[in-house]
């Protein structure tokens, strides 16, 4: 199996032993994840509009119905709403937790979201960790890693274009541009 070259290189495999191991949930499986959320927490989540997180944050609050909460401890606000310090700051326990944040921050990150009660840690596109994976399954949660919430989201309700945004043109053919 092949990752993204955005993978760190402390979580490549080196031999042929020591293959990627990990195969995270089919399309079905991510869709039924998706289908039994109904509150997200996005950690790592940013306050700048030039960054992917707030992306998600926008698209998740104005094209779907969860409930969708902050954790970032050193910004107050972001799109209106508080910003937490931590998951263990949220009001309730989020369904599932949405990781916008480095490497080596992930098995911090995983033991939070464990004692929160979450059910599933969503790592964002380019973020794979496979020990976190097998760490985060042994503790009971579903993994999702490498994947885009906003796209998969997008995918499966039919909003998704060519270029991963929702253009408003419903339509099986490309559209000409001048």
């Amino acid at each position: 199996m092949s990752r993204p070259p955005s993978v760190p290189a402390t979580d490549r495999p080196s031999t042929e032993e020591n293959a990627w191991t990990w195969a995270g949930p089919s399309a079905p499986e991510r869709l039924t994840i998706l289908r039994n959320t109904t509150s997200i927490a996005i950690v790592g989540a940013s306050d700048k509009p030039s960054r992917a997180s707030y992306f998600v944050a926008s698209y998740l609050q104005s094209s779907s119905r969860y409930k969708v909460y902050f954790v970032n401890p050193v910004v107050k606000e972001i799109l209106g709403q508080p910003a937490y310090a931590s998951l263990a700051d949220l009001p309730e326990s989020p369904d599932l937790v949405d990781v916008f944040r480095r490497h080596d921050d992930l098995p911090a990150v995983l033991e939070e979201v464990a004692a929160v009660g979450a059910r599933t840690l969503w790592l964002q596109l380019g973020s794979w960790h496979e020990e976190v994976a097998r760490n985060a399954a042994a503790a009971g949660l579903q993994v999702v890693m490498d994947r885009c919430i906003k796209i998969e989201h997008a995918r499966f309700h039919g909003g998704l274009g060519l270029a991963g945004f929702d253009t408003g043109v419903i339509s099986a053919k490309r559209q000409l541009t001048a």
